[in-house]
């Protein structure tokens, strides 16, 4: 079993909150992701901030170029380590 963590990075809390509700339904995802708001470097305005869906994958079993795929359409993106 490997400990893989998969983070996509969305322009907005409803972007977010849309991306955390589907992840079960399109990927089959248990357990349900955490949502973290990212302030941009700087910045304090919350306009500025980007929101993450944290999603745990232990078993590996996701694609991430799925996930990236998924997280563009709602404007967003697949972070890569």
């Amino acid at each position: 079993m490997s400990d893989v963590r998969h983070v996509l990075v969305l322009p907005d809390r409803d972007a977010a909150d849309e991306v955390a509700q589907e992840l079960s339904d399109r990927f089959g995802v248990s357990e349900e992701p955490q949502l973290v708001r990212d302030a941009l470097a700087g910045e304090d305005d919350a306009e500025d901030a980007q929101w993450l869906v944290v999603v745990e994958d232990p078993d590996g079993r996701l694609d991430p170029s799925a996930l990236d795929a998924f997280a563009a359409a709602y404007d967003g993106w697949l972070e890569t380590p």
